[in-house]
């Protein structure tokens, strides 16, 4: 005679059966949710300057795949967007004690000379200068160097600048050499001087490479990865 059961022993069938079922089921048949890295973006891109514009004295040329500064002090932009809440990496090597550049970022406004960049947004110091406060890898005159893991001259280092709201994190050569949030104390500016006008800077602006007279400086990447 066939078998019957009642409605609950019928239920716990069913869930024994689905439970099998699962532990049967081959492990790519299952979805997985997956959530994938932000890819890199190329700002530089290895030909020539499309994408960025000159402001100011010198200027910057493509050899054999780099960007070499030569004379200034100018200002080499990114004119395609502002950019914040994204990570900057910058692979550059500075050829003699007198090389000197840096990367601009936070900057307001489309800069028409290179002298509005210096006092409205930040400088990230890539010379190698003897003072804790210049040197490679602080915002010049605003921060104190954690370290300085600068490597010797003619030698590739890479700058990774994140820029996360009032946030700038910055490491040279995987060591953190800056941390820096809008409303920190910064060191005054001295009367009659040069340095930075203080301030606070936006959450997001242009980005630029300083070309400044002096031995060349070079750049072989120039790329942003937005942050999640």
């Amino acid at each position: 005679m066939p078998l019957t059961f009642s409605k609950s022993q019928s239920t716990r069938l069913w869930r024994i059966a689905l439970a099998l079922a699962l532990v049967l089921l081959p492990s790519q048949a299952i979805p997985k949710r997956t959530s994938a890295a932000p890819a890199s973006q190329s700002l530089f891109n290895g030909k020539n300057l499309d994408g960025w514009q000159q402001a100011g004295p010198g200027r910057f040329v493509v050899v054999d795949g780099m960007l070499k500064t030569e004379g200034g002090m100018g200002l080499l932009w990114y004119t395609r967007a502002k950019i914040g809440h994204s990570r900057l990496r910058v692979v550059f090597k500075l050829n003699a004690k007198d090389s000197d550049s840096g990367v601009f970022i936070r900057i307001p406004e489309k800069p028409t000379e290179p002298w509005m960049p210096v006092n409205r947004g930040y400088e990230v110091e890539i010379g190698d200068w003897p003072d804790d406060y210049s040197c490679t890898g602080v915002l010049y005159t605003f921060t104190k160097a954690l370290s300085r893991p600068v490597k010797p001259m003619g030698e590739w280092n890479t700058l990774e600048i994140t820029i996360d709201g009032p946030r700038t994190v910055i490491f040279l050569n995987t060591i953190k050499v800056t941390d820096f949030t809008e409303g920190d104390p910064v060191p005054d500016k001295h009367p009659g001087s040069i340095d930075p006008d203080r301030g606070p800077r936006p959450d997001s602006g242009y980005i630029g490479l300083q070309n400044h007279p002096g031995s060349e400086v070079y750049f072989k990447q120039v790329s942003l990865i937005p942050l999640p």
